[in-house]
């Protein structure tokens, strides 16, 4: 008997713990969040950076909104040919992307200008 509780016990914690794992994954993977049918393309000043993983992020000035632009990793961006140190504030960027379904001042970049440098992103 304390075999088959010692076993259903540890079926127990590996099955919660994919899940929690699993939903972690897919919350982070997932591009839900983003209307993919709706292509922005923004025109700015870098007002700020944040090169974090997994996603770095430039907060972009437009002629009349600041936008949070959520980039691929810092390294897929490196590897790609724009390593995201070369971007400065107070540079000028592109960003071509989708807006975000929930923030109304985020956007998703597929590819970014900078130097006049194209980097695709995903």
């Amino acid at each position: 008997m304390p075999v088959r509780r010692t076993f259903l016990v540890a079926a127990l914690a590996l099955l919660s713990g994919g899940a929690l794992f699993s939903g972690g994954v897919l919350a982070h993977h997932g591009w839900g969040s983003y209307d993919s049918n709706t292509v922005l393309t923004l025109d700015g000043t870098v007002a700020e950076i944040d090169p974090n993983n997994p996603h770095g992020e430039l907060k972009l000035k437009t002629a009349d909104k600041l936008w949070i632009v959520t980039l691929s990793p810092p390294s897929r961006m490196a590897a790609r040919g724009k390593p995201l140190s070369e971007i400065k504030v107070g540079d000028k960027v592109v960003a071509v992307g989708y807006p975000s379904r929930s923030r109304p001042d985020e956007m998703r970049a597929e590819r970014v200008t900078h130097n006049g440098f194209t980097v695709e992103l995903r």
